[in-house]
């Protein structure tokens, strides 16, 4: 009896965990959306550093720098990946940015001016 007992104690967690791999692949497959904000970096978000430098200027010396754009909409900053060569003609400019959120990063598939 008890190898029975142990043996479906085993199938339960096996389902388990089965159901929480799916789970986490579902979470990390993101979701499309499109959002629009301002175009800046990671490390300044809002709040550029480089005092001397327009926002632009710092946004471009910043990823030339190592670090990633960044969409700043409203008061959250979501990391920027792919189209970089739009980012940077776009530094500092509200834009309107289409792509797959997971987490606080964006994969884009499209970026164009804002209206």
């Amino acid at each position: 009896m008890a190898k029975t007992f142990s043996g479906k104690v085993i199938g339960m967690l096996a389902v388990a965990v089965l159901f929480w791999a799916v789970a986490m692949q579902v979470q990390a497959a993101g979701a499309a959306t499109t959002l629009t904000g301002v175009v800046s970096d990671a490390m300044c978000g809002a709040q550029h550093m480089a005092k001397d430098k327009s926002a632009a200027e710092c946004t471009r010396g910043c990823v030339k720098g190592g670090e990633k754009y960044a969409l700043v909409v409203d008061k959250k900053v979501y990391t920027l990946q792919g189209h970089e060569a739009e980012m940077y003609k776009y530094a500092a400019q509200k834009v309107t940015v289409k792509g797959t959120v997971t987490g606080s990063t964006v994969t884009v598939e499209s970026v164009t001016p804002a209206k």
